[in-house]
């Protein structure tokens, strides 16, 4: 089955160059205001005021809130994934994990640890009301926790890490670790508690080095 960026693809290539200008400003405004707002504190009127476009672009594009809400998921994702890179595509090492972590961390403390995750405050929002959006946030979270499962797989090959650890089972721990300690440091306002959390979960994971 497409997934919808599979589907958005072709139509994607028929625009224009200033027909995918005007989407991609559209979908950065979106995101913007559904970050701070969240999706039904975020009116299509606000979109286009943000976006400096008429109601008749959003629908032109995205058919509808929803569709642009898809694109928005989608958006978040790609952000959030290259923000982390190349950090992210290196986690073959515990001092890797942790300096990935921390640097996660240091973020959240640049901005005060306001807002959360930007993937995670949309499942929390989305999950229970759209099964696309679900089904799109669950791919989302899977693309994370991919570089994550792949490096401590090459952690085995190399021999470094036991057989007995179950890197799928790790990988998804850990991003347990890091939407709840967000949450948490949302809600504090204090990276301590996603530090503790993520610290936590890359400990057990150290458990299983081969010395």
């Amino acid at each position: 089955m497409n997934s919808p960026a599979d589907v958005e693809e072709p139509e994607q290539r028929r625009l224009t160059k200033p027909g995918r200008k005007t989407r991609d400003r559209i979908i950065e405004a979106a995101a913007e205001l559904m970050f701070h707002h969240g999706v039904g504190g975020t009116s299509i009127p606000d979109i286009q005021a943000a976006a400096g476009v008429s109601a008749s672009q959003i629908y032109h594009y995205f058919g509808d809130k929803r569709g642009l809400v898809l694109a928005v998921v989608n958006f978040q994702t790609d952000t959030k994934l290259d923000q982390q890179r190349p950090l992210l595509d290196k986690l073959d090492s515990i001092d890797a994990l942790r300096a990935w972590c921390d640097t996660a961390a240091d973020r959240q403390d640049a901005m005060g640890c306001v807002g959360g995750c930007e993937i995670g405050s949309l499942a929390s929002e989305l999950a229970e009301r759209d099964p696309s959006a679900r089904t799109d946030l669950s791919a989302s979270f899977d693309r994370w926790e991919l570089p994550i499962r792949s490096g401590l797989a090459r952690m085995q090959t190399r021999g470094e890490l036991s057989e007995r650890a179950d890197a799928a089972a790790l990988a998804t721990a850990l991003m347990a670790a890091i939407q709840g300690g967000m949450l948490l440091s949302q809600v504090r306002r204090s990276s301590t508690p996603y530090r503790h959390a993520v610290s936590a979960v890359i400990d057990h994971i150290e458990s299983y080095v081969v010395p």
